[in-house]
């Protein structure tokens, strides 16, 4: 940048220098312009190396970093786009059901909580109704009321859980600082995201809006609920104009990326299912 600033300094020297001698009024003209159209070039040039070095570095590191940086500099209340250094826990292989109880594990540990998510498999409240076939139609627990079915095997029947019974586990280990944000748009969503705090969400495994034929009608001991098998929970890490980004416990991939649109149909369709924290 130095560079280009000497440069054009030295142009416009000279140019001041050859209109006060008058006799090279349009030499002058001429050495100005091309001063402007060659720093362009400089400042294309500057910006192709520092691609090239991106290309080399932990991009996703490096993108959240910028990203925080900018965000920072904005001071809005809701920021134009976040992304968050959250950690990222795999749920295999111990737990092929426990997304729930992992996506937690996420959270919690961004919030500077160490804990390990068997030990949340373990204390989550769990619904104990057995699966049974009632005049030809599903009886079985209701995830609202803890979680249902077998976590730690997909051979025996089971589910997930929903919203309650991850809120009252998470206060456990940040009492006074856990908010339910259940119902909410995703306005007020992003307004703790651009505070810092990530949001434990229920969603679905395609991350887009699911056909009525992916949902089930069961019986429960509290009254008929509509399920999907297709139900998943993620941390999400940050968003933009276009993309949804979130830590998927299932594949592993930190800061992981969906289509805005379809991504908030999904969370709409299972609830606006979300909880975080008051990250001040």
């Amino acid at each position: 940048m130095s560079s280009i600033l000497s440069f054009l300094l030295a142009a416009l020297l000279l140019g001041i220098i050859v209109y006060f001698m008058k006799s090279m009024w349009k030499v002058a003209i001429v050495s100005f312009c091309m001063a402007i159209l060659v720093i362009p070039l400089l400042l294309n040039q500057e910006i192709k190396t520092v691609i090239e070095k991106w290309k080399h570095s932990d991009f996703i590191k490096e993108e959240a970093k910028l990203r925080r940086v900018v965000s920072e500099f904005v001071g809005e209340e809701i920021k134009p786009f976040v992304l968050l250094d959250v950690p990222i826990i795999s749920q295999l292989p111990e737990l092929p059901r426990g997304c729930e109880v992992t996506s937690l594990a996420m959270l919690l540990e961004d919030a500077g909580v160490k804990v390990d998510k068997l030990m949340l498999a373990q204390q989550i409240r769990k619904d104990p109704t057995p699966f049974q076939r009632r005049n030809g139609k599903v009886y079985f627990g209701n995830p609202h009321d803890g979680f249902v079915g077998d976590m730690y095997s997909l051979t025996k029947p089971g589910l997930g859980v929903y919203n309650e019974p991850i809120e009252e586990l998470a206060k456990k280990y940040l009492p006074n600082k856990i908010v339910n944000l259940t119902g909410s748009d995703f306005s007020e969503l992003q307004q703790y995201l651009s505070n810092g705090s990530p949001i434990w969400i229920i969603t679905n495994s395609t991350f887009k809006k699911l056909p009525d034929s992916a949902f089930r009608d069961w019986d429960t001991p509290s009254g008929p609920i509509k399920i999907t098998y297709y139900e998943h929970s993620v941390v999400i890490t940050g968003y933009d104009n276009d993309y949804v980004y979130f830590n998927d416990p299932l594949t592993s991939e930190k800061n992981k990326k969906a289509p805005k649109a379809d991504f908030l149909d999904a969370w709409t369709q299972m609830g606006r299912q979300a909880i975080t924290y008051q990250s001040n």
